[in-house]
């Protein structure tokens, strides 16, 4: 008989995260990000034990408060700007479902963001001759 899974994945983050209409994986600084409208609406922590959903400062409050072993504010800034950590291993697919649907929500109705393009290395200007 197969086992039945219980834990919430990175896996499980993922595809829930892309089930969004117009959403994207691109990668941030080395880790996974979810875009819409341009804009990071969530992300898997390196480690693939955590993720992000980027909240707006009041939805925060609510999902930390009601649900505070799967979410809490990330550090710094970050954090008090909205962005959301969750703890997969105390996830589940339908309150992690409805705060990723509350940070696609807030991507789709912020202005787009133009696609960025690679950066290239400036053309280096010659220098001017010593005089001697």
């Amino acid at each position: 008989m197969p086992r039945s899974r219980t834990s919430f994945t990175a896996a499980d983050f993922r595809r829930l995260a892309l089930s969004f209409e117009g959403a994207v994986e691109r990668s941030h600084m080395n880790h996974p990000d979810f875009r819409a409208n341009g804009r990071i609406f969530a992300t898997i922590h390196p480690d693939d034990r955590r993720g992000m959903v980027k909240l707006t400062p009041d939805e925060q409050a609510r999902v930390v408060e009601e649900h505070p072993a799967i979410f809490m504010p990330e550090n710094g800034a970050w954090g008090r700007q909205g962005c959301t950590r969750v703890d997969f291993s105390a996830s589940n697919e339908e309150t992690v479902g409805e705060a990723l649907t509350l940070a696609w929500q807030q991507a789709m109705r912020l202005p787009a963001v133009a696609p960025t393009r690679p950066r290239r290395a400036a053309p280096r200007r010659a220098t001017p001759a010593k005089r001697r």
